[in-house]
């Protein structure tokens, strides 16, 4: 990967990881700051199945982060963009949709189909 790729793929994976961790606080806020006396059991129920959806959703944002810090770790090691599978480049293209892969098409494909059989199981 040349420098100039290098770099791009380092801002776009801080980029991201900046906005995540923002999101990530004003959730905190935000969950923290709700404090409100809600006499209405249905306004109650809502609002904790919206908290619920909220954590959700940032239990997933946490694996995403551990995912680009640990993609930022191989951009600095020289090993970011190689399939760890079968050693191939991972297209650019695919690094761009999802900068956090770590397989190339084919190989993540292949596990996909290993996933579904095996769930059939």
């Amino acid at each position: 990967m040349t420098p100039e790729r290098t770099e791009f793929f380092r801002s776009l994976l801080r980029e991201r990881l900046a906005a995540l961790l923002v999101e990530a606080g004003s959730t905190v806020t935000n969950l923290t700051g709700d404090k409100e006396n809600l006499a209405d059991p249905i306004d109650l129920a809502s609002m904790e199945s919206n908290r619920d959806f909220q954590l959700r959703i940032r239990d997933r944002e946490r694996v995403l982060i551990h995912k680009i810090q640990e993609a930022l770790k191989r951009l600095e090691d020289g090993e970011y963009g190689i399939c760890v599978a079968c050693g191939d480049e991972i297209s650019e293209k695919r690094l761009i949709a999802r900068p956090v892969a770590t397989h190339c098409i084919d190989c993540k494909t292949e596990l996909e189909q290993l996933e579904r059989s095996s769930r059939d199981i």
